[in-house]
């Protein structure tokens, strides 16, 4: 074993390899894979190789994209054999929910430039004769995806890495790690220590285990997947697409004249869930014909040319799976020199090329040049340290692998996990939950008689008119918003405010009492966070932050801290709870509750003040998402349920009413509010999103000033917009919806909803800056449907002068 390399990677499969190749390619030499077998001798060597590139989340495609764009050139750069053939995969339809899923999938390749057309049964039948299409009503066709050899292609850019300088150690098994306080300082092997700069863990279904060896969470669970090959099958055409039978759960690739067939059947099997054996090494688990028989009935009705045909084996290879059926990738938040790569869900042959690539751009640049926040390790809460927690949540979403994804859709499994102080309370007012983060958090109140349960459709959910009626009374009366789930943290000391003015873009250094709402950026000038600031003393400042990122802002302001710091930085999610009391009347609601002076002198807009609500403390901050006077109160958690109470028995008069998380989503559109992750995200810049009100470049140094004083000068090359369609209904719209403008897609939606009070629907999305005063010619396309669009002038669609707010 040589003394030290600048880059550890642990694990020679596909990731591994690309990962090496990637920061060799990128000018880093001194790399070493560390392989406890052969290369490929994990899940990589029995993987069945198909690689598709369409995926919900527009970066994931375009990393899948790359991949395609790689293995084209990558035997040609290498000499080896990859087995690349660009056969298009043919996706098949047998229910008109399925034909929705494939309509909505070829609007979004459409916004990627990527081709995916739908076709007849007919059709699918001409591209592929050893299918039975009596059941199928449609399908879709797309030309650019194909097949691989896994081996192949790990090999070939295994062979890159080397030729620039990498070095793979083979039969070489990881043992542990010496750490300096937050860092990795060596990985030991049987073969002895190496020193390290960065460990990047590339370990598969090995990553739970090595995860808890570096103390990073890695919450991965093998799951058994099996796929049969056949013998030669006489009459097989050549050449034929991969295929996707998804209500059958099905997939299928020719395979030297005969065929692959495989699937995702609705109740897998866990493997090995405490940990894989190291010895583990280039096998498979025994076949088990009984569990895969309900794939095999199925598949010998679409493909009856399996009723005659030889079985040359049934492969059954573990392969690691996720509870959100995302990838696990970036940095470690435990550690400050660590990187995971880990967790394909089965498409790590389709994301390995692309995978590698991010994950050398994050450790040489700091950041991938895509945002891949829903593969981001950070996403991840402390539940997820719970084993029982991901197995029985991973076992749901193996189960759904090819399932419809339906809008909307909650998941059933692991449930109850994070719960307000409020939970039982709005459960007896009909609060019908859906799950964030671990929260339990009341997406919508269903009515007495009413059935306390969403129907998942692609149409107008049974839902929509008991949101609206919500949505109403926030308008015209008053409502209770349970946001306890809020991410809170705490600043406290003489060097808070300097280090949070160095942190945030808008000025921190506001009178005791003030709140400020900011973006936190990188060098770069785009967003990393949003978050509100309540100045609650001199030194004393409260943060909130959304549900889902409080991981990754801690992590972002944890890696920004001074050595000598002079104050303290804690998490205090849970020593509040949080009511929303939001609408017209909420002020006369809580003056019936307080002695504490509410006027508009006493406790304006962009404050926060303390008092009683009833026996119990509060900490007000006055701001709104909602678009309306409101309030919200942090309450300590124990007084929560006697301040719901109050506030509720007190309001009767004044038709208070519970409201929920989708109507949030309804009234924050209206107002022309941005939401973190969909149009704040580290791909534009406060001037994009059109927050330059809160870059304060008056003030001293700050991260991203420079940039961001460079792009005001130059202007912004995007701009976020709001879209209303007029449609007879309401139109329940796809995500990533392209933007069309006389015939050209020139975006995507980042949000899309109904607006209840102005009675259409409302879209957001980015388009360049030049195409923004244009006033005619666009369009929305969704379901494979393109609906006529009004851009508007302004994004505010309600209270475009804040009369209600300031109120």
């Amino acid at each position: 074993m040589q003394d030290s390399a600048q880059v550890v990677i642990i694990g020679g499969g596909i990731i591994g390899c690309s990962t090496a190749y990637h920061l060799t390619k990128m000018g880093w030499k001194d790399v070493v894979i560390l392989e406890k077998g052969e290369l490929t001798s994990g899940s990589t060597w029995h993987a069945a190789g198909l690689v598709g590139q369409l995926r919900s989340e527009r970066n994931i495609t375009r990393m899948l994209q790359y991949s395609v764009s790689l293995y084209e050139e990558l035997e040609a750069e290498t000499g080896l054999t990859t087995g690349w053939k660009k056969s298009g995969c043919l996706h098949l339809a047998s229910t008109k929910e399925r034909m929705y899923e494939l309509k909505k999938g070829a609007t979004t390749a459409r916004s990627f430039g990527l081709e995916m057309n739908i076709i007849s049964p007919e059709e699918a039948y001409n591209l592929c004769p050893i299918i039975t299409i009596d059941d199928i009503i449609g399908a879709a066709f797309m030309p650019t995806d194909g097949q691989a050899d896994p081996a192949g292609i790990t090999q070939a850019m295994a062979k890159g890495a080397r030729n620039r300088g990498a070095k793979v150690y083979e039969q070489t098994l990881v043992t542990g790690f010496e750490f300096d306080k937050k860092r990795v300082t060596a990985v030991k092997t049987d073969k002895g220590a190496i020193k390290c700069e960065i460990v990047v863990s590339c370990t598969g279904m090995w990553g739970y285990q090595v995860g808890e060896m570096l103390g990073v969470n890695t919450p991965l669970v093998p799951f058994q997947h099996q796929f049969l090959v056949t013998d030669e099958i006489e009459g097989i055409p050549p050449n034929l697409p991969t295929i996707r039978d998804k209500d059958s759960l099905l997939y299928y690739k020719d395979e030297v004249g005969g065929l692959v067939m495989g699937g995702y059947e609705r109740n897998g099997i866990p493997w090995a869930v405490d940990g894989v054996d190291n010895a583990f090494i280039s096998q498979l688990l025994e076949s088990d014909f009984d569990h895969f028989q309900s794939l095999a009935d199925p598949a010998m009705k679409r493909t009856p040319c399996l009723q005659e045909a030889g079985i040359a084996r049934l492969v059954n290879g573990p392969e690691a799976f996720t509870p959100d059926g995302d990838a696990i990738m970036g940095p470690a938040p435990e550690l400050d020199n660590c990187f995971v790569a880990a967790g394909f869900n089965a498409f790590g042959i389709a994301a390995g090329g692309g995978a590698g690539r991010m994950m050398a751009e994050w450790i040489i640049e700091g950041e991938p040049s895509l945002d891949l926040w829903p593969l981001d390790i950070r996403r991840f809460g402390r539940y997820h340290h719970s084993r029982k927690y991901n197995v029985a949540r991973t076992e749901e979403i193996y189960g759904k692998h090819y399932t419809i994804h339906w809008p909307h859709e909650e998941h059933d499994s692991a449930r109850g996990v994070r719960r307000s102080p409020l939970y039982y309370q709005l459960k007896e007012k009909g609060a019908v939950y859906g799950a964030k983060y671990g929260w339990e958090r009341a997406n919508w109140f269903a009515p007495q008689g009413v059935e306390p349960k969403d129907d998942l459709t692609f149409g107008t959910p049974n839902w929509f008119e008991y949101v609206a009626a919500e949505h109403k009374n926030a308008r015209e009366n008053v409502v209770l918003i349970d946001q306890t789930s809020f991410c809170k943290f705490e600043v406290e000391g003489p060097g808070a405010l300097e280090f949070l003015n160095r942190l945030c873009a808008n000025q921190i250094d506001q009178p005791v009492g003030k709140v400020i709402y900011t973006q936190m950026c990188n060098d770069r000038g785009t967003i990393e966070c949003d978050m509100t600031v309540g100045r609650l003393a001199e030194n004393k400042f409260l943060l909130v932050v959304g549900t889902a990122f409080g991981l990754r802002v801690s992590w972002w302001i944890e890696n920004h801290k001074p050595s000598d710091s002079a104050f303290s930085f804690r998490e205090v999610t849970s020593a509040y709870a949080v009511i929303n009391v939001i609408g017209p009347k909420s002020r006369a609601l809580l003056e019936k509750t307080t002695d504490a002076d509410l006027s508009n002198s006493a406790f304006s807009f962009g404050t926060c003040k303390a008092f009683t609500v009833g026996y119990a403390p509060v900490i007000s901050f006055r701001v709104t998402y909602i678009g309306e006077l409101g309030y919200e109160l942090y309450i300590p958690a124990e007084f929560a349920g006697h301040v719901y109470d109050t506030l509720w028995k007190a309001g009767q008069d004044l038709g208070v009413k519970n409201a929920g998380y989708r109507t949030i989503a309804s009234t924050h559109l209206e107002k022309g509010y941005a939401d973190w992750g969909s149009e704040l995200t580290p791909e534009y810049t406060p001037f994009d999103v059109g927050l330059g009100f809160c870059v304060a470049l008056e003030k001293d140094d700050f991260i991203g000033k420079e940039a961001l004083a460079k792009i005001k000068a130059q202007g912004a090359l995007w701009k976020l917009c709001s879209f209303t369609i007029d449609a007879e209904k309401p139109l329940m719209l796809q995500g990533s919806a392209p933007i069309i403008l006389n015939g050209e897609v020139i975006g995507v939606t980042t949000s899309a909803g109904y607006g209840h009070t102005i009675g259409k629907n409302i879209c957001y999305g980015y388009i360049p800056v030049e195409s923004s005063d244009i006033r005619d010619g666009f369009e929305i396309e969704s379901y494979n449907e393109r609906y006529p669009a009004t851009i508007q002038p302004n994004r505010v669609l309600y209270d475009p002068k804040r009369k209600k707010i300031l109120a």
